[in-house]
């Protein structure tokens, strides 16, 4: 393997990482509230298509993030009337969602476009432009770290700076906000934070909102910025890749970086080699797309660390009277 194959699959990590990391930040807020979420997938899937839609109808990729955004935004308000307001089952409102994004995006697609459940090909100002980062031009010649700045880490599009600094800033909402105190407060004992005078519906509304914002950058940054694009059932289950992705990380933001950089990275090696020679042995490319998933198996069953969910996860709260 070459230098130049590194930075290609480094490339590609990040951008195969960001969708994942979008979702698994949106699967963060609301399962710490007490919200479990497993309609991720359904969200960015319809927030793919929005956006792509309206991106191709005006001719404008920021109209189209605002559709694809206020899209997701309609399905957690809907799982969370589902789950907060009615206190339903939050997996079965969760599987609905994604049934219902899968269907509602094909029908539509193909009621407005003709052309096969698919949006047209986004070009120009409908889909995003690749940013180069300062001074990627000027370090490209030096040795090692010049190719890494200007190659893998510059000529991505905003969406995947703005997944990477969501992180930081989901880490200091969560850790050193009143705000974050009291969403955490929630997702182990809502009780307590009733008692304190404190709205549990409010606080895990806010929480559900935040995860349709995040879902919504996830969907249309798959269709208007790795692709250029809606195809039925583009999301290819990196929502539920998320959700894996949360439990391997913890519930904890920066692990959740870490966790999502590591999928990337096996889908992108998978993507480019069909085998990989360890000269030892060859191993082919759906076990190194399945190892991160035996990970999260292994965690979870407490061989390496334990994976421990709020305690209130799932549990829909009854205001005692």
């Amino acid at each position: 393997m070459s230098f130049l194959d590194i930075i290609q699959i480094l490339d590609s990590t990040i951008r195969l990482a960001t969708p994942l990391l979008l979702a698994c930040l949106a699967g963060l807020f609301s399962e710490r509230s007490g919200v479990v979420d497993i309609g991720l997938e359904g969200k960015m899937l319809v927030a793919a298509f929005f956006s792509a839609a309206v991106a191709a109808i005006t001719g404008s990729v920021w109209i189209g993030l605002l559709a694809g955004i206020a899209a997701a935004v309609v399905f957690s308000l809907i799982h969370g009337l589902a789950s907060i307001t009615f206190r339903g089952d939050q997996l079965i409102s969760g599987v609905a969602i994604n049934f219902l994004a899968a269907g509602m995006t094909v029908l539509i697609a193909q009621d407005w476009f003709q052309q096969g459940s698919r949006t047209p090909a986004l070009t120009g100002d409908a889909r995003f432009g690749t940013i180069d980062l300062p001074f990627a031009d000027a370090l490209s010649g030096v040795p090692f770290l010049g190719p890494l700045y200007a190659d893998a880490l510059s000529g991505h599009t905003i969406l995947v700076y703005v997944g990477f600094l969501a992180v930081p800033a989901t880490w200091y909402v969560l850790f050193r906000t009143r705000f974050g105190l009291r969403l955490r407060a929630v997702g182990e004992n809502p009780g307590a934070v009733d008692t304190a005078g404190v709205s549990v519906v409010r606080l895990r509304y806010a929480a559900v909102l935040i995860c349709g914002l995040l879902t919504g950058l996830a969907g249309a940054y798959l269709a208007t910025g790795l692709a250029a694009g809606f195809t039925k059932d583009m999301t290819a289950g990196r929502g539920f890749i998320a959700l894996a992705a949360l439990i391997f990380a913890k519930w904890r933001p920066w692990y959740a970086l870490f966790a999502c950089l590591l999928f990337g990275f096996l889908q992108a090696v998978s993507n480019r080699y069909s085998t990989l020679d360890l000269g030892i042995i060859e191993i082919p490319n759906a076990f190194v797309l399945a190892l991160p998933y035996i990970l999260t198996v292994v965690i979870l069953a407490g061989f390496v660390g334990r994976a421990i969910p709020p305690r209130a996860g799932g549990q829909p709260y009854v205001k005692e009277r």
